[in-house]
């Protein structure tokens, strides 16, 4: 789950089903808002949740969405899907990572993401954690 300008939070889950993903949404997504997503049917419960909910109908070739005619897509996934390409390209080179430590590495990225800081500013937030 991504918000738009803000921070990322990764689980890895045993399965996609809405018993599995309801308690990680609530817990992470504050009731009442907006929640864009793709077709998949899992997400069909939000509004149920207390979310408000739009979606994009990929297998329709649809990707955004200018809902008020300003010329702005205001619907899309476009932020979570930019996100991936960019983690499996950081994961690419390191050619095969075990289950056992794909946390590791999803919860490092997660937190570069999230830091927003790059080389050595980078190392001060990592320090920062690692000695709280």
């Amino acid at each position: 789950m991504i918000e738009r300008g803000g921070e990322v939070v990764i689980h890895m889950v045993d399965d996609v089903k809405q018993t599995t993903i309801e308690p990680l949404i609530k817990q992470t997504i504050l009731p009442g808002s907006l929640v864009n997503t793709d077709e998949y049917g899992i997400y069909g419960r939000l509004p149920e949740w207390g979310y408000e909910h739009k979606t994009v109908n990929h297998s329709r070739g649809e990707y955004a969405r200018d809902e008020d005619g300003d010329g702005f897509c205001e619907v899309h996934v476009n932020t979570i899907e930019g996100f991936w390409s960019l983690l499996r390209s950081w994961l690419r080179p390191h050619r095969g990572v075990s289950q056992e430590k794909l946390p590791l590495y999803l919860g490092f990225f997660e937190f570069v993401h999230n830091a927003k800081r790059r080389g050595k500013a980078l190392l001060t937030s990592l320090m920062g954690v690692l000695l709280a």
